[in-house]
C-alpha cells in the first residue's frame, strides 16, 4: 500500500493530516522556515488521519533539538557577504525524456525565484549515446539550455563530457529521476560561502513518491537519506577506522556538486565505474574518496536537497541492489585496493566488514520472515551479496577492458 506524502512547516499551526483507505502509512517531511529538519515514515494501521496532537508529539521527539538549533543559528547568523558562485547544472541522461522534462520544468521554477543579482545558472543536458532524438527535442524547448551528445555509453563518460563543457565555477549534477527542492540553490550557496576551501558538496535526497512496495521497501532501508545535520568531512573521521571507504559517508551521486577546477585537476570521473548496465554504480563513491584523499574537504548540506523517484517495481529494485549496491560498490573498493597502497589494509577490512554486515542483515531478515514480522525480502539481500562477490572477483578489471574497447570504437 502507498504512503501518503506530507510536507509540514512548523511555524504554521499544525492540522490533522487526512489519510485515504489506500494509505498504508505516511511519510512526513518537517521544515522550519523552509529549512528541512526531519523526515520519518510511519504506518497508519487504517486510521483516517494523523491528529495534530500526535504530530506535535512526534515532531518534538524527532526534531525538537534541531528546531531549537535552527532558531539559535538564525539569531546568531552573520551575513556571509559573499557573491553566489557561477554554477553549471549538468543533467546526464539516456533515453528518459519524460524525466528530463520534469526536471527542467522544476529547475526553471527554482531559477525564476532566485534574487535578481544572482548569476544565471548554466543548464547543460548531456545526452549519453541516445537511441533517438527525443531528449534533444525536449532540451530544444528551453532557449537557455545547452545540449550536447556524448556518443560513448556510460554515465561517467557523460559526467566527464559535462566537466569539459562546464562554464561555472561550480559543476552540479542532478540525475534525470530527481527534482530539486525549492531551497536547493540556497543550500548550495550556503555550503559554498561557509566552506570556500571545499571541493565537493552533497545534499539530502528524499523520496519523490512512495506509491509502490518497491519504493517503500527501499526508503525503509534508508534510501539515499544522510540526515539533517550539516557535516564537513576531511581527511579523518573520528571513530571510523574504515573511513573514507564506506558508501554512506558522503551523500548520493543523484545530487552533488564540485569545484570544476578541482574536478579537472583530479582527472574527472573514472570511466570504468558507472558504465551503465555492466557496472551501474561506484562512480560517485570513487570521486568522493579521491577528493578526500587529495586533501580537500567535502561538505554535506541538508538544505541542498532533492527528491528522487525510486524504482517502482521489485525487478528494478532487485537489479539496483545486485548491480549498483553490490557489484558497483565492490568494483569501487577493488579499485581502491589497487590505487591507494597506504589505505590497502583499511580497504581490505572494509570489504570483510561489508560481507559480514550484509550476511548478518540477511540472517536477521530471514528470522523476521519466519516469525511473520516486517522484513526486507531476502532475495534483495542475497542479490546484493552476490553482486559483491562478482565485483570482488575481477569486476573492475573486466570493466576497464570494456571501457578500453569503447574508447577504441568511439575515440
Amino acid at each position: 500500500m502507498r504512503y501518503a506524502m506530507f510536507d509540514l512547516e512548523v511555524t504554521v499551526a499544525l492540522r490533522d493530516l487526512p489519510l485515504s483507505s489506500e494509505d498504508g502509512g505516511a511519510a512526513i517531511l518537517v521544515r522550519r522556515k523552509s529549512v528541512p529538519v526531519a523526515f520519518w515514515m510511519q504506518a497508519t494501521n487504517g486510521e483516517g488521519c494523523i491528529t495534530a496532537t500526535a504530530l506535535a508529539q512526534k515532531i518534538a521527539a524527532e526534531a525538537g533539538t534541531r528546531i531549537i538549533a535552527e532558531a539559535i543559528r538564525e539569531e546568531l547568523a552573520v551575513p556571509a557577504g559573499c557573491a553566489a558562485p557561477s554554477v553549471t547544472i549538468a543533467i546526464c541522461t539516456r533515453d528518459r525524456p519524460g524525466g528530463v522534462t520534469r526536471l527542467l520544468n522544476s529547475l526553471f521554477e527554482r531559477i525564476a525565484s532566485l534574487p535578481r543579482d544572482s548569476p544565471t545558472p548554466d543548464v547543460l543536458v548531456v545526452d549519453n549515446a541516445p537511441s533517438d532524438d527525443r531528449t534533444r527535442e525536449v532540451a530544444g524547448r528551453y532557449p537557455t539550455v545547452r545540449y550536447v551528445r556524448e556518443p560513448r555509453a556510460g554515465l561517467n563518460f557523460a559526467r566527464n563530457r559535462a566537466m569539459k563543457e562546464a562554464r561555472g565555477e561550480i559543476l552540479a549534477f542532478l540525475d534525470d529521476d530527481v527534482i530539486p527542492d525549492r531551497g536547493w540553490f540556497e543550500g548550495l550557496g550556503a555550503a559554498w560561502n561557509s566552506n570556500r576551501d571545499a571541493a565537493a558538496f552533497t545534499g539530502q535526497v528524499l523520496p519523490l513518491e512512495l506509491e509502490t512496495d518497491a519504493q517503500i521497501i527501499f526508503e525503509k532501508r534508508g534510501g539515499f537519506r544522510r540526515g539533517f545535520e550539516r557535516i564537513r568531512l576531511g581527511p579523518v573521521f573520528p571513530g571510523n577506522s574504515l573511513y573514507p571507504g564506506g558508501a554512506g559517508n558522503f551523500g548520493a551521486g543523484a545530487n552533488m556538486a564540485f569545484r570544476t577546477r578541482v574536478l579537472e585537476a583530479l582527472g574527472g570521473f573514472d570511466e570504468a565505474l558507472d558504465t551503465g548496465a555492466d557496472v551501474p554504480g561506484g562512480g560517485d563513491l570513487d570521486i568522493f574518496y579521491r577528493i578526500i584523499r587529495a586533501g580537500y574537504p567535502l561538505v554535506y548540506e541538508p538544505r541542498f536537497m532533492a527528491f528522487h523517484e525510486h524504482r517502482r517495481d521489485m525487478d528494478e529494485l532487485s537489479r539496483q541492489y545486485r548491480r549498483s549496491w553490490g557489484l558497483g560498490f565492490m568494483c569501487y573498493l577493488t579499485k581502491c585496493l589497487w590505487t591507494d597502497p597506504e589505505r590497502r589494509v583499511n580497504v581490505a577490512r572494509l570489504i570483510v566488514w561489508w560481507f559480514c554486515h550484509h550476511t548478518r542483515d540477511l540472517l536477521g531478515h530471514l528470522k523476521k520472515r519466519l516469525r511473520r514480522q516486517e522484513h526486507i525480502p531476502p532475495s534483495l539481500l542475497i542479490g546484493e551479496l552476490w553482486g559483491g562477490v562478482v565485483g570482488l572477483l575481477g569486476g573492475y578489471a573486466r570493466s576497464r577492458r570494456r571501457v578500453d574497447e569503447i574508447r577504441r570504437q568511439v575515440p
